[in-house]
């Protein structure tokens, strides 16, 4: 299983950022999160290679645009779009190699507890959040606390 950050370059400095504690402590050594960093006009070379394999999905609201979702369990990889909701929606709508992506649903009655944004999208999850929610699909219950964990000391600290 492997899940990708594909991360808004403003994101890479924002003390804000989740998706930093994915990759703290789910990339590395562990290896199952890696961060990309998009571009518009120069995809990454592997992710291209990456959105035409099988068992890959994006995780991307069907409330934002047409089309079916599958669920969490039948894939084996994953896009996340690391950025506010605003940064996602372009990104999302720049890519047209995205669009071709199967969408996945999590299928989490959870709200979301991050607090340190304004402009949430109702129902919406922070990127750490979407991993720990992945991570327990996937049978990763220790790997998923871990983060849980983690994430709830960075909402203590920046908050």
């Amino acid at each position: 299983m492997q899940i990708i950050l594909l991360t808004h370059e403003r994101e890479l400095d924002r003390p804000t950022n989740t998706g930093s504690l994915a990759v703290s402590v789910a990339g590395g050594g562990v290896g199952l999160v890696r961060r990309i960093v998009w571009s518009r006009t120069a995809p990454d070379q592997e992710l291209l290679a990456d959105v035409n394999k099988p068992g890959i999905g994006l995780l991307y609201p069907t409330t934002e645009v047409e089309g079916e979702e599958i669920n969490a369990a039948e894939c084996e990889n994953f896009i996340l779009l690391d950025g506010t909701w605003q940064e996602a929606r372009k990104m999302y709508n720049r890519s047209p190699y995205l669009q071709s992506v199967s969408r996945v649903s999590l299928g989490s009655a959870q709200s979301s507890r991050y607090r340190l944004r304004r402009n949430q999208k109702a129902g919406g999850l922070c990127t750490a959040e979407c991993v720990v929610e992945i991570l327990r699909v996937k049978g990763q219950q220790a790997l998923a606390a871990a983060l849980e964990a983690e994430f709830f000391e960075f909402n203590i600290r920046t908050n």
